[in-house]
């Protein structure tokens, strides 16, 4: 009973977040998004904790706001158009309000306050769904959306989500909420270039999503929750520990790592647009994500915990890593910069 649960649930997602891609109607866009949000309750409640069932009942709250968001807009447009079809948004105020219920369902300022409290009361492998597949459906929706959309809303929006992100993340000793801060930032820099370059806005959610996924990951072989526990993560495999701390600067967007590639085009994007002080502020924005991503990577990598009896190491702990299935993901995170220069 239990393995068919799962594969209905994994079908769930599949499928939902596959349609809402795939479709031109926006009733049909929302009834997929519904889909998606009862398939993910289940895996986020699965722990039978307290905080599990917090995180469940903020989730369900915040994307049930959103889909009323969503279906007032998509309502509106086809009281005004007469029409359903997704591509034909053309009223400022319900494209307006379509764009703020997607940001809401991916995380993004004003609305991403649930996004570090589920994060933080799911599991690590929960932690992955909801920074890469759980996003998927939504930028495919802003994708489809991004021409009609204004483009000083979604400037302002990347500039305060890069903010708050990075702002965030620098208080944070739980790495689940820290990577919670990350996606929100990393939003910013996807929203920010929606309207103007919507490709490089996809490639930049593409590579975070192939960044992200063996960087938590690899946490997880690792039984890695906070920065205390970063600082004994050598002693269950150095070259685990070594590559955790590439692929957080990847996350970070240092050259010459694959995570400085989407910055490196927006950045050219908006000089392009004569948007110089935006590309500026981006950049100043993202010097905040890299404190905290340079202060994990250096307890990683640098710094040895005090070696002291009452601590439990985690090489009597017998973890079974399998960093090796993680290796070719890992070496694409750090390798592609390279290969794409001319």
């Amino acid at each position: 009973m239990q393995t068919t649960a799962t594969i209905a649930i994994f079908m769930g997602l599949t499928i939902s977040s596959t349609f809402v891609m795939m479709s031109n109607n926006w009733m049909l866009a929302w009834l997929n998004l519904e889909m998606n949000t009862l398939a993910a309750l289940p895996i986020i409640s699965k722990t039978k904790h307290p905080r599990a069932i917090e995180a469940s009942t903020k989730y369900f709250l915040t994307q049930t706001i959103a889909s009323c968001l969503l279906l007032l807009s998509c309502t509106t447009n086809a009281w005004y158009t007469g029409t359903w079809s997704i591509t034909q948004m053309d009223d400022v105020y319900t494209s307006t309000t379509m764009l703020v219920a997607l940001t809401m369902k991916a995380g993004t300022v004003p609305t991403h306050f649930w996004l570090p409290e589920v994060m933080q009361g799911s599991t690590l492998t929960t932690t992955i769904l909801m920074s890469t597949w759980q996003k998927v459906a939504p930028m495919a929706l802003m994708f489809s959306v991004s021409n009609h959309a204004s483009p000083n809303i979604t400037l302002i929006l990347g500039l305060l989500s890069m903010t708050f992100g990075g702002w965030g993340g620098m208080n944070q000793t739980q790495l689940r909420k820290m990577m919670a801060y990350s996606s929100i930032a990393n939003m910013g820099w996807t929203v920010m270039i929606l309207t103007s370059q919507p490709k490089a806005s996809m490639i930049s959610i593409f590579i975070y999503i192939i960044t992200i996924t063996p960087t938590i990951l690899m946490m997880e072989l690792t039984s890695t929750k906070t920065l205390q526990n970063m600082t004994t993560s050598w002693s269950t495999s150095p070259t685990t520990s070594t590559t955790l701390a590439l692929l957080l600067l990847s996350t970070a967007g240092l050259p010459p790592l694959t995570g400085f590639i989407p910055k490196l085009l927006i950045l050219n994007e908006l000089v392009i647009q004569n948007l110089t002080p935006a590309a500026v502020m981006a950049t100043a924005a993202s010097l905040l994500s890299l404190i905290f991503y340079l202060r994990t990577a250096y307890l990683t990598t640098l710094l040895n915990s005090p070696g002291s009896a009452t601590s439990t190491m985690k090489w009597r702990l017998k973890i079974e890593t399998k960093a090796t299935t993680l290796t070719p993901t890992a070496l694409t995170t750090m390798t592609m910069l390279p290969a794409m220069t001319k």
